[in-house]
């Protein structure tokens, strides 16, 4: 049964959805004003494996990741300048325009990582009435007050307020000071509607004529619109835990009066080479900025999977090398078992033991992604059946069943092995009439003329290799 780590209760607990093979699951997705960095990429990432892998086990995944196109300030404060109308100031566009220029570089981006589009990607500015909607029942139900066109959620009247994160009202009164806005009735007060006559996007409420949604809020009118007022999973990186997350369960919680989500999962930070990644450190890096270094976004992808998604994951370019590499290694593999599989195969005792290594290869990943997503001894389980599978040596239908079940995997994994078998590597004739050449001196046990035929083929760019199937040829790149 697959167990995952739930936030709210500190503990890994059986999934069980609220709906029979049926699963709601909303994502935090980007604020659109410049490209997305890696930290947002694992996130959404993980996402990706953990509806790939809900889908692998046979649900039907309902995703909705939103776009965040206004009311996200600097820095993350509640008031001040909006991350969009900054990034349109220095760029002289409107904000609409900023916003459309990096949702599409968003869409780009994952679609380059094998990333699978979500059901729904709501846009805030698109759901303002749904917003005022919310906060007018939060209004009536007594958990939110009108000050000078502001709304605000007063967290007093919330008892559960800090559930999530453990930022409960008496170790926040105990710990560092906030900056005290008078209009609030108690600092830790959160904005549901900010009054502001010179923030660039703005609407009508019946609080003002020139407002605008605390960034809170989107997500909880987005969530509960499109998968119900109480659903499966939440997901989300670290830092949202508090306040986003833990103000989105008050002011959801505060309007039904029903538990809003039953697995809250947060995808622990990354670093970079050791330190915290930032533009002054020079190490701030986008999937773009990899891939103009010349590494393949199936690699990224590979890496940042690879590191359980609570575990601080440390970005290095040796780890990208090295997921190069491995990439290297499993698409060699699924190249020679494509070939493999149009050879004729005797053995029946070999067709059962490749289904017996199949079999169980398949128990160990899932017994590991059961395991709260535990990617890492996932992954191991692949290499080990790669390493088994090549000194076993596969022909015909056992092949045939390798293929199959490999490219199972990848479901779940998102390598798109499919893509690679449909390459067509182009042999020269000179470099097969070598490889003849050399197969008939292997025959004829002539070792000497095999070694300088393999040396001639290597000269020529060609790497080659004996196997149990006979030689595997590749260009070295």
């Amino acid at each position: 049964m697959l167990k995952l780590f739930n936030s709210l209760t500190r503990k890994k607990e059986i999934f069980k959805p609220i709906r029979k093979k049926e699963v709601r699951m909303y994502n935090c997705g980007p604020t659109v004003y410049n490209y997305i960095h890696l930290g947002n990429l694992r996130a959404f990432l993980f996402a990706d494996l953990l509806r790939r892998y809900l889908e692998f086990k046979g649900y039907k995944v309902k995703q909705v990741m939103n776009i965040t196109d206004v009311g996200h300030m600097v820095a993350d404060a509640e008031r001040g300048e909006d991350k969009l109308e900054k990034e349109a100031k220095i760029e002289k566009k409107s904000p609409k325009e900023i916003a459309r220029f990096y949702e599409q570089a968003f869409f780009e981006d994952i679609k380059r990582v094998n990333i699978k589009k979500a059901w729904k990607y709501p846009r805030a500015t698109e759901h303002i009435k749904e917003m005022i909607a919310l906060v007018k029942k939060l209004i009536k139900n007594g958990y939110a007050y009108v000050v000078n066109g502001s709304v605000y959620f007063d967290v007093t009247k919330f008892k559960n307020y800090g559930q999530l994160s453990g930022n409960t009202l008496e170790k926040l009164q105990a710990g560092k000071r906030v900056e005290v806005n008078p209009e609030k009735r108690n600092p830790w007060d959160f904005a549901l509607w900010i009054y502001d006559p010179k923030h660039i996007m703005f609407w009508k409420s019946p609080w003002n004529n020139h407002g605008y949604p605390g960034w809170h809020l989107e997500c909880s009118a987005m969530s509960m619109k499109y998968l119900g007022e109480t659903f499966d999973i939440h997901t989300g990186g670290e830092d949202n835990k508090f306040p986003h997350h833990e103000c989105e369960i008050a002011q959801s919680e505060g309007a039904t009066g029903k538990k809003f989500v039953n697995y809250w999962l947060h995808v622990k930070h990354l670093i970079v080479e050791g330190e915290k990644m930032s533009k002054s450190l020079g190490n701030f890096y986008t999937l773009r900025d990899l891939i103009k270094k010349g590494y393949s976004p199936r690699a990224i992808r590979y890496l940042l999977l690879s590191t359980h998604y609570r575990q601080q994951l440390n970005f290095t370019f040796q780890g990208l090398e090295g997921a190069e590499l491995s990439i290297k290694k499993l698409d060699e593999f699924i190249k020679n078992i494509k070939r493999w599989s149009k050879l004729k195969e005797k053995s029946q005792s070999k067709i059962k033991l490749v289904k017996e290594i199949i079999k169980k290869t398949k128990e160990n990943f899932e017994k590991s992604l059961d395991d709260d997503l535990n990617i890492s001894p996932a992954l191991s389980s692949i290499f080990d059946f790669v390493h088994q599978i090549n000194k076993l040596g596969v022909k015909g239908k056992s092949a045939k069943e390798v293929k199959k079940f490999f490219l199972k995997i990848d479901e779940v994994l998102g390598l798109n092995f499919k893509k690679v078998l449909k390459e067509k590597t182009k042999i020269p004739n000179k470099i097969k009439k070598l490889l003849r050449q050399r197969e008939e001196a292997r025959k004829n046990k002539e070792w000497e003329k095999s070694d300088e035929l393999r040396k001639k083929i290597e000269e020529l760019g060609w790497k080659v290799e004996d196997t149990p199937n006979g030689q595997k040829i590749q260009k070295n790149n």
